[in-house]
């Protein structure tokens, strides 16, 4: 634990990915192996039911299983000990036919499983969240920055429903992911299942009809496509709300104000600021996880049937992501919930800018009635006006080089946002 965790941290998603769930699941994995083979007559009934009993109701100490860990190279290896050992006479029949490899990319699905409901339930809250402000804010004109430059005008909803737009593509990706995620692995030590031919498939089919996970028939243990295609879809998430938490960082720095959100961090010494402090988590959060995914790929250079050290990169890396993405969630939610524009600080922001973001739109309406080219002569010459005379306006300008028009109207900026309301009321 670091002093960082309340931020970077997630308490939900560091339990679910987290020793003691490790330990739960892998247990799980063998109370259902156990189960399978009793069912097939591979093993003993009486020893099927004590092996699944002792698995499921067994929580050895995390502390106690480090050594055997650091021994053996892999978690599993000191779990199944202490298994068999709970079993006594029946400790034989535990972990019959299978690899450690087996129980421990078994328990890690069953992990991941868990884990991306949580997940999921995050992004499905903050997708309704987003809608309802996008909704909410559908008609409100905020300028827009390109380059971090004043553009043009866009509304606040239309800025929302950005944010909000990935994330139910996320969701179908996830749904698309799962199938090639959730997957039993049992295929023995090289992988050919030679210690139950001809048998493997059946007890595999079983096992995983006792989880409700798939059953590939060719061995995962050292292709991890899957696996890094879920670190791929983790830091697409952490980059969409990467992006929210740059936008808001923007537009709520001290000379923009647009737009509130959150509570903010004080300073130790400078009592006027309030720090940004969950919107920059944010960023930090994507970049790790898109730093971490390039890390997570090198797992997939799997060197024969098995690998120690590509699985050693796994092991390090994805729980740390999944944690991230669901405090990232965590602090998008209370971000969402808590945004609030500040339309004085707007009115603001469109009263410095003297109408020069409508340059655009006061070229294309006079473009309507004369070639292009002069037209944007007659707009240059307005915004020369501007850049030398600190009180003028664009509509003023244009009132005196295009007269007959009623500028104040066609450059009012709620009559400039193009189908942003739309597009905010859509998301």
């Amino acid at each position: 634990m670091t002093l960082t965790d309340g931020l970077f941290g997630d308490e939900e998603l560091g339990r679910a990915m987290g020793a003691r769930a490790q330990i739960a699941a892998m247990l799980k994995a063998e109370a259902a192996l156990a189960r399978a083979q009793g069912k097939l007559g591979i093993i003993p009934e009486t020893a099927s039911g004590s092996v699944s009993e002792t698995a499921e109701n067994l929580r050895p100490d995390p502390s106690e299983l480090a050594a055997g860990m650091a021994a053996a190279g892999i978690a599993a290896q000191p779990v199944i000990a202490a298994l068999k050992s709970a079993c006594g006479g029946d400790g034989a029949w535990a972990h019959f036919g299978a690899t450690s490899q087996d129980i421990q990319d078994t328990g890690l699905v069953l992990q991941l499983r868990d884990a991306l409901r949580i997940v999921e339930d995050r992004l499905a809250d903050l997708e309704a969240v987003l809608h309802r402000k996008a909704r909410d804010h559908a008609g409100l004109p905020i300028p827009a920055r390109t380059r971090y430059q004043i553009a043009a005008p866009t509304t606040l909803g239309a800025k929302i429903a950005v944010w909000r737009a990935p994330l139910p593509r996320h969701r179908l990706r996830l749904d698309q992911l799962r199938p090639r995620l959730l997957n039993v692995s049992l295929h023995g030590a090289a992988g050919t299942g030679a210690a139950l031919s001809p048998q493997m498939g059946a007890v595999r089919a079983a096992m995983a009809e006792e989880l409700g996970l798939g059953a590939p028939d060719v061995a995962w243990h050292a292709t991890r496509d899957a696996i890094c295609e879920l670190g791929g879809w983790l830091a697409l998430v952490t980059g969409t709300l990467g992006k929210m938490g740059a936008d808001l960082i923007l537009l709520g720095q001290s000379e923009i104000s647009e737009v509130a959100a959150g509570t903010g961090g004080a300073s130790s010494t400078m009592p006027q600021k309030s720090n940004p402090v969950a919107a920059e988590a944010l960023v930090a959060l994507a970049r790790l996880n898109a730093g971490a995914v390039g890390t997570l790929h090198q797992a997939m250079i799997h060197a024969q049937e098995r690998d120690g050290s590509a699985l050693a990169i796994e092991w390090q890396v994805l729980p740390d992501m999944m944690i991230r993405t669901g405090a990232a969630l965590r602090l998008a939610l209370d971000l969402a919930r808590s945004l609030t524009p500040r339309p004085d600080r707007i009115a603001a922001t469109f009263a410095a800018d003297r109408g020069a973001m409508l340059a655009e739109a006061a070229g294309f309406h006079l473009a309507r009635q004369m070639p292009r080219g002069d037209a944007l002569k007659i707009v240059a010459a307005a915004l020369a006006e501007l850049a030398t005379d600190e009180t003028e306006t664009l509509a003023g300008a244009l009132a005196r080089l295009a007269p007959g028009h009623d500028w104040s109207r066609i450059l009012a900026p709620e009559a400039n946002t193009g189908d942003a309301a739309m597009q905010a009321r859509l998301s």
